[in-house]
Parts: structure tokens; C-alpha cells; sequence
């Protein structure tokens, strides 16, 4: 039997929140529908945060109430805090996903607290989603360089995860934030975080800054992580990280990961027409080594 890998895409929330350009609400929408027909599972809709902080994300629990729902599709809302929990409670959000890091000083610039802190303020909202039979999926930042710590402890990274299970965090999503990282230094995190949890609670969200990623998923596909993260057309980046760019495009891990065997349900022709459709309304490159290569085929 095929093994089964699931991708989630994070390209209309941790993609769009970080392009220069904010799309209207229209043209998210439209992103979303797009990628609802290449048969990814999983979609990440937007972040519950104040528009005077993140314009990109304003709406986001309007956009997700104007969707069409999918049995098949699990959409989800970032939700930093206990309001933003209450914005995506109210219309009808099934799965919401909380973020702190691994590195005090990256916590400290990002959401303006310290690590502790940061899981203090979730307890609210995880003592509200177990009321309402609502998921949390908890992400960690930095796990492997901080640009402002430099190297990362990997023990450091697994008592972060640990501490955002035994919360109640259904999944931790730990991302490689700067891109820095090499697939021997991956190994470390991943070692240390095994040593403590199962690799079915785990998901490795990768960025492509030098060009790793793809390396690191590779890395990390061999010691059984099987959840990762990825933005159709690569978009996105770190405004915290100076020079950090997009997420992992889905279009290439879907190259790996087919290529490998792998099963991930996604459809071939909507993923690239997705890719091509996006890049176009934000009038950019599209940085996926693949979908070039593929519409250079195509048109050739």
C-alpha cells in the first residue's frame, strides 16, 4: 500500500501575510477556490489578527464564512489570542492553530512576550477549543537558527513542542524559519524531538532561503516525518528575517513527493493552474523550480 503524505497549504495565511502586495478579499478568495480543485486536504484560510498589524489578513474570518465547505477539505484560521479564537469560533471554524518559537528573542520581536508568555495566553484558547471540540494545531518557530540567536538548542525546540502537546495541540508544526538550515542539523532537531513524541504528532514547515528545503523535507522523510507545510508558488517569507524568503513551494514538494512514491492526493493540473493564476494577480516570478519546468514543457 501507497504511503500517505499530507500537505497543508499555507499560502492564502503565511503566503499572502507576507507579500508586499495586500490582495482583496476577492482575489483570496479566489486563490482558496483554486486550490479547493487540486485535492489538498488541508488549507490554511487566514490569521485572526487586527488588520492595523497584518492588512494582508484583514477579513480573514469573512473570507472564511463566504467558502464553500468540503467534507474533504479541512480549512483552519490562525488565532493568536483568545479574540481572535472568539472571530473564528463565530463562524463555525472546526480547526484554529496557535504559534510561539523556539528562541526567546525571536518570540520577544514577534509577538512581544517571551516563550512562556506566549503559552500562558494560549491556555484560554485551548481551555475554549476542548469546550467547543475545536482542533489546535501549534506551530514553533526557529527550529534551528533564531536571526537574532544564531544556532537553536534542538532540546530546546522539543521542550517547546512538548509543552504545546501536553497542552493539547493535536499537531506542532515546527518551522525552519530563515532557511539556514542543512539536513545534518535537521537530523539533530528531529532526533531530539523523537526521543520525546511519536513522529505522527510532528510537521516540518521549511523555507527555501538557500535553496534547502527541498533537502530537509528529503532529511525529514527519513525519519518519518510524514505532515508538512508548503505555499503554492512559494509565496511569503519573514518579516522578522531579514533576506528570508517563501515557504517550500507545493508545487516542488509535490514533485518530491510523487517522484518518491509517495501518495499526497493532489491533483497534477489544478495545482499547476492554481500556481500559474496566483502568480499572475501578484504579477511575480513564480520561484517553484518545477511549475517553470512544467510550463516551459507544456508551451514548448
Amino acid at each position: 500500500m501507497t504511503e500517505f503524505v499530507k500537505i497543508v497549504e499555507v499560502g492564502p495565511r503565511d503566503g499572502l501575510q507576507n507579500e508586499k502586495t495586500p490582495l482583496t478579499l476577492a482575489d483570496r478568495k479566489n486563490l482558496i477556490l483554486d486550490l479547493m480543485q487540486t485535492g489538498l486536504s488541508s488549507i490554511e484560510v487566514g490569521s485572526c489578527v487586527s488588520a492595523k498589524w497584518v492588512p494582508q489578513m484583514a477579513d480573514s474570518d469573512v473570507l472564511f464564512a463566504s467558502l464553500p465547505q468540503n467534507p474533504n477539505i479541512q480549512f483552519s484560521l490562525l488565532t493568536p489570542n483568545s479574540k481572535g479564537f472568539e472571530s473564528a469560533l463565530a463562524v463555525g471554524c472546526k480547526e484554529v492553530a496557535v504559534f510561539t518559537a523556539a528562541s526567546e528573542s525571536f518570540t520577544r520581536k514577534n509577538i512581544n512576550c517571551s516563550i512562556e508568555e506566549s503559552l500562558e495566553k494560549f491556555s484560554d484558547v485551548m481551555r475554549q477549543a476542548k469546550a467547543h471540540n475545536i482542533r489546535v494545531r501549534g506551530y514553533v518557530s526557529c527550529m534551528v537558527d533564531c536571526p537574532y540567536e544564531g544556532a537553536i538548542d534542538p532540546k530546546q525546540v522539543a521542550k517547546v513542542t512538548q509543552q504545546l502537546l501536553d497542552m493539547g495541540c493535536y499537531e506542532v508544526s515546527l518551522g525552519e524559519t530563515i532557511g539556514t538550515a542543512t539536513p545534518d542539523r535537521v537530523q539533530k532537531v528531529w532526533d531530539a524531538c523523537l526521543a520525546q513524541v511519536d513522529a505522527k504528532v510532528l510537521a516540518g514547515h521549511f523555507h527555501n532561503t538557500y535553496g534547502m528545503a527541498i533537502a530537509n523535507i528529503y532529511q525529514s522523510l527519513l525519519q518519518g516525518i510524514r505532515v508538512f507545510d508548503s505555499s503554492i508558488a512559494g509565496l511569503g517569507g519573514c518579516p522578522y528575517a531579514k533576506g528570508a524568503s517563501g515557504n517550500v513551494s507545493t508545487e516542488d514538494l509535490y514533485y518530491l513527493l510523487s517522484k518518491m512514491g509517495f501518495e499526497t492526493g493532489v491533483r497534477l493540473e489544478p495545482l499547476m493552474q492554481a500556481s500559474r493564476n496566483i502568480s499572475n494577480i501578484l504579477q511575480r516570478d513564480n520561484p517553484s523550480h518545477y511549475a517553470n519546468a512544467y510550463w516551459q514543457k507544456v508551451c514548448a
